[in-house]
């Protein structure tokens, strides 16, 4: 560690800096998998950030039977490693070599969750069963249960801990350090240098602002998707959006149109997929006088076409324009356009596992007469015949109730209240096969990286994390050998020399750094403000109306000329947020550095779907470009008109720092490879 002195307005600020080969942004399944590989091949200089180790989606988010997907390793179905490459490629958007690397790397990823214990259901000859999820062909998808990627987290951290590699927590990263590229490299312009953190415990009379910057050669990003930008999100409410960083150093985004939006529940957040709906619940809204309404009578014409639509919510569960309707009928997605249309109207909305919906109760049971042949042939294969929605929960899936239960929330006794809510993020920051981004030595993994692009299979995200961590951090190992030097500091030990002296730190700053350095203090140093700045709740309270004005326009219903509008809104409250807003203490600065970046990236994230419309974008994935109101979309009798011309193409968006504007550019796909197939060849080249 070394002491950094800086003065500025006639007070002389001391800030820590640290060193390392490589460091690791995240704790979740990507974060924490990245460091246990980069340690297992050999690269033991590394550390890992974080904002707060239990705060992440990874060990806070999940589903009625949470998916993992992989290459089938059980029965008789045929599989190979192009088959399930060619299954990620053809949902349009998504470059075939990632395609090829996340089909040929799962069942590796898989076996390694295995092997530290993750508890995926095997049979009895030792097959890992699956099941088949959306867009599957083949029964890829397994699952722990509803929280199959806590499970995976927490293998992975104590698999990280028994290897003693340092994990600095509270440590919230505002800023990428970044220099020349001097290289071999020579598509990328810059080359990654560092990070700039807030960190309580850095807190001391010469740096009132917990300021520390880390040196590195190599930086894997695996802090996350873009959860704050919306106000109706399943993201766990710890989690806090920090793409903006990313765009400030100039990384390109990739997709960032394509998100997944679906049903979740809101006081406890949770997709309610999968058996949620195939048990058949009641959907009711209730006015502010407490009225109650069935509301999807109003929408289907008969019992058994709304029983099939709630049924297959659990297939179906991220909404898709081409599923509002569909064979001549309405479909799966009307569900959540009623549900929004509800909202609307000012009108609250809830599950009910209680009672049966009443157009096919009969006397307090099901009438399973009404039921069409895919839904009551599942439920008779479940033996789940049974007469209200909550027995057949408790039949099918206890562990979903005892979810709830454990979040107090009694689904035998109580509403469940729901909304339609942003989930996943197809896209984010652009990345190549080693998950290497624009900046070079700027790695990106799990939902942080922008893999997928217009659909993608149910489970993808969680084989994803492990794919894309492995090939970041095999190709950081191949790359360069780590340098000889002492072992990194002891996690709980990182700043217990902060009032001695300090060695100095192995890797120097150049005259850019330097100077991006002392931007970076004293913009912290001109944010504190104890007397007029602004508290943490008042900051909190901005984030709220940001997240509220996209949810309006920005989600799952996009309006284009209120897109336009919230863009220029937006340019505007960027040019002058550092001169309006203050933080009145070490707390509110860190939220005013995460207010600023929910904000950037929004109108990144807007930028990139206005361009969308420009070039003719129609409704796709999980998104409706339209002037109409949900109830004319609701009404309409034929199915929406979808986008085809842009999936051979990947949009990738980068925020021009000099102008303020945002880019973006349409790639072609590219193929999937290729690969070397002849053994002799392949094993010939290999490094002994």
């Amino acid at each position: 560690m070394e002491l950094l002195t800086y003065e500025y307005w006639g007070s002389v600020y001391k800030i820590p800096s640290f060193s390392y080969h490589t460091l690791i942004v995240g704790t979740g399944a990507a974060g924490f998998n990245a460091a246990d590989t980069l340690y297992n091949l050999g690269v033991t200089d590394i550390a890992i950030l974080t904002e707060g180790i239990s705060m992440g989606t990874s060990r806070n988010t999940g589903s009625d039977k949470q998916t993992y997907y992989k290459l089938t390793l059980a029965g008789g179905i045929p599989d190979s490693v192009r088959g399930m490459a060619e299954t990620l490629f053809e949902c349009g958007s998504m470059h075939g070599d990632i395609a090829l690397c996340e089909a040929a790397g799962s069942a590796k990823a898989f076996f390694k969750l295995v092997s530290l214990g993750v508890p995926f259901p095997a049979n009895e000859m030792g097959e890992y069963v699956g099941y088949k999820t959306d867009h599957d062909p083949a029964m890829r998808a397994t699952s722990c249960g509803p929280l199959t990627s806590k499970l995976m987290t927490e293998a992975l951290e104590k698999s990280v801990r028994a290897k003693n590699i340092p994990i600095v927590d509270g440590c919230r990263v505002i800023r990428l350090l970044t220099d020349e590229n001097d290289g071999d490299d020579t598509t990328r312009q810059t080359k990654i240098a560092g990070c700039a953190a807030l960190c309580e415990d850095a807190i001391t009379q010469d740096n009132p602002a917990g300021l520390v910057f880390f040196l590195c050669d190599n930086l894997i990003w695996a802090a996350g998707g873009p959860s704050a930008i919306y106000k109706s999100t399943v993201y766990p409410e710890s989690q806090t959006c920090a793409h903006g960083a990313l765009f400030l150093a100039g990384v390109k985004g990739a997709s960032l149109t394509e998100s997944q939006y679906g049903i979740a529940s809101t006081k406890f957040r949770w997709n309610l997929s999968g058996t949620y709906q195939q048990v058949l619940p009641r959907y009711i809204s209730v006015d502010k006088d407490g009225t109650e309404h069935e509301f999807l009578n109003d929408y289907f014409p008969d019992a058994s076409h709304q029983l099939t639509a709630i049924f297959l919510k659990g297939y179906e569960w991220p909404f898709d324009p081409r599923k509002i309707y569909k064979d001549d009928r309405r479909g799966s997605s009307a569900v959540d356009l009623a549900v929004f249309a509800e909202l609307q109207k000012g009108r609250r909305v809830y599950l009910d596992f209680m009672h049966n919906p009443t157009c096919a109760d009969k006397d307090g049971a099901l009438d399973f007469s009404l039921l069409e042949e895919i839904p009551r042939q599942y439920l008779s294969n479940s033996d789940a015949l049974l007469d209200t929605p909550i027995a057949r929960l408790a039949k099918m899936n206890p562990k979903a109730i005892r979810l709830y239960a454990d979040h107090g929330i009694d689904l035998t006794s109580e509403l469940l209240e729901i909304a339609v809510c942003a989930q996943h993020n197809n896209g984010g920051i652009a990345v190549d096969a080693d998950w290497q981004t624009s900046v070079e030595g700027l790695y990106c993994a799990g939902e942080a990286a922008g893999t997928f692009g217009i659909c993608r299979p149910g489970g993808t995200a969680l084989n994803s994390t492990q794919v894309g961590s492995a090939r970041a951090a095999q190709h950081i190992a191949g790359k360069s050998a780590q340098p000889k030097e002492e072992s990194a500091p002891a996690a709980q030990g990182i700043f217990a020399a902060l009032h001695h002296t300090a060695a100095p730190t192995s890797r120097m700053m150049t005259d850019e750094v330097y100077y991006q350095s002392e931007t970076v203090l004293q913009l912290t140093a001109a944010l504190l403000d104890k007397t007029d700045g602004m508290s943490a709740s008042e900051l909190l309270a901005v984030r709220d109306a940001f997240a509220e004005e996209m949810s309006r326009c920005g989600a799952f219903l996009r309006h284009a000329g209120e897109l336009g509008n919230l863009y220029a809104h937006r340019h505007m409250q960027l040019a002058g947020f550092f001169s309006v807003h203050r933080a009145k203490d070490f707390r509110a600065l860190k939220e005013l550095f995460i207010d600023h970046d929910i904000l950037l990236t929004q109108y990144v994230y807007i930028g990139a779907m206005l361009d969308y419309l420009r070039h003719g974008g129609l409704s796709r994935g999980s998104a409706v470009y339209t002037q109409d109101t949900v109830d004319a979309l609701l009404a309409a009798d034929k199915p929406q008109e979808i986008d085809t011309a842009h999936a051979s193409y990947v949009q990738e968006t980068r925020f021009e720092r000099m102008t303020g504007e945002v880019t973006s550019e349409f790639v072609p796909v590219r193929p999937i490879p290729d690969a070397e197939l002849w053994f002799e060849n392949v094993y010939n080249r290999r490094k002994d």
